[in-house]
């Protein structure tokens, strides 16, 4: 090997993967581990201190919307260049994140061999973009094409209300299984990364309404609920 390694800074919130991903890219010679994170705000702190040439950046992390942590990470360590690896590839959440100036965005599914030669390109010269993501990424804006479904929709406007999934399934005569998969094609449709980020994003396209604004509606649907309940009973007495 001939001159300084490639130094690297993994961050995901599972630390079998960040581990797994250490153990193959320390297999090179000329790449080098200097640093590991599991949420945005320790991304930022690590990253500061350890100036890597390389992070590769996890899009589902606890603290932060991933491209405010792009651009904390960019704030904190300037020379870092920016790899995106995630399970989702929609179409805004890449456009997003690559107008945040990340390098790469690739998706778990990569060989070691892709990994590898993503990290060493990022390092290379020129404004070159490594990209692994599905065609679909490229199709036209889903949400565009395909708007929430009114069950969709029903969906979303619970999880706003901070129902859990199993809360969700009793609410509606659902398996969570199905509340699953709704959330899944809704995560596709919005381009989201996470439940807070589907609220905010169709809250934005006039989808749903804002969450306060669905919580003083389902807080007012109740008093609503419980006069004409005391009035019956006042009624019948």
């Amino acid at each position: 090997m001939t001159g300084k390694p490639i130094r690297i800074m993994l961050v995901d919130d599972h630390l079998l993967v960040r581990e797994g991903i250490r153990e193959i890219l320390e297999r090179e010679d000329d790449l080098q581990v200097v640093g590991q994170a599991g949420d945005s705000a320790t991304a930022v702190t690590v990253s500061g201190r350890t100036q890597p040439d390389v992070v590769l950046l996890d899009v589902q992390l606890p603290g932060g919307e991933v491209t405010a942590t792009v651009r904390a990470v960019h704030h904190s360590a300037p020379g870092a260049q920016i790899i995106i690896l995630s399970m989702y590839d929609g179409r805004q959440l890449v456009q997003s994140l690559l107008g945040a100036g990340v390098k790469g965005y690739l998706l778990k599914t990569v060989s070691r061999l892709e990994l590898v030669a993503a990290v060493r390109s990022a390092c290379g010269a020129g404004d070159r973009i490594v990209l692994s993501v599905s065609p679909d990424c490229f199709e036209p804006d889903s949400s565009e094409a395909a708007p929430l479904s009114a069950r969709e929709r029903t969906v979303l406007l619970l999880v706003a209300r901070a129902l859990s999934n199993g809360q969700i399934a009793s609410r509606l005569s659902l398996t969570e299984a199905t509340v699953k998969r709704h959330l899944r094609n809704i995560f596709a449709k919005l381009g989201a990364v996470s439940r807070i980020d589907a609220v905010n994003k169709a809250a934005a396209a006039a989808l749903i309404p804002p969450p306060h604004t669905a919580a003083q509606a389902e807080a007012s649907s109740a008093l609503v609920r419980r006069r004409r309940t005391y009035r019956a009973r006042t009624e019948t007495s």
